[in-house]
């Protein structure tokens, strides 16, 4: 019999008169170490990554004092859980938020955005009517505060 491309003939000494011939692919030697390489890279990777952002979450996590689009006092409060909550003259705001290392992101189930953004040593707020596109003013700024 003849052998295709990528593959062997070959005689299998277990079949009756060990004259029976079989059709084996051809395996690479180092295609389960490149596969099991590249897995572990992807895993690690993940990890990498998920401890970045828990450290950056970390720094933002806590309750900040800034001011609303009037300029009166504004408490938002970032919990663990990605949970965002707003104390603006009694009324209670909720919404989600995510951080990365220079900032947090909130979004309001209202609509609004605001971002908390680290300035050297100093904080940022930056809030937006409707969710910004890269490059967009803010509708209001103030210095953001962590007090917790």
């Amino acid at each position: 019999m003849k052998a295709r491309l990528g593959t062997i003939a070959r005689t299998s000494p277990f079949c009756y008169g060990g004259r029976h011939s079989l059709e084996e692919k051809t395996m690479q030697p180092h295609s389960f170490l490149r596969k099991a390489a590249a897995a572990l890279t992807a895993v690690l990777f993940a990890v990498l990554v998920t401890t970045v952002s828990a450290i950056a979450a970390s720094e933002f996590e806590g309750a900040w004092k800034v001011q609303d689009t009037k300029g009166n006092p504004f408490e938002i409060t970032l919990s663990a859980d990605g949970t965002a909550k707003g104390d603006r003259a009694g009324e209670g705001l909720t919404g989600k938020w995510e951080a990365n290392e220079k900032r947090a992101v909130i979004t309001w189930d209202t609509g609004w955005t605001t971002k908390i953004v680290k300035k050297g040593d100093k904080f940022e707020k930056r809030a937006y009517e409707k969710k910004p596109a890269k490059g967009d003013d803010p509708t209001h700024t103030s210095d953001a505060e962590k007090v917790q």
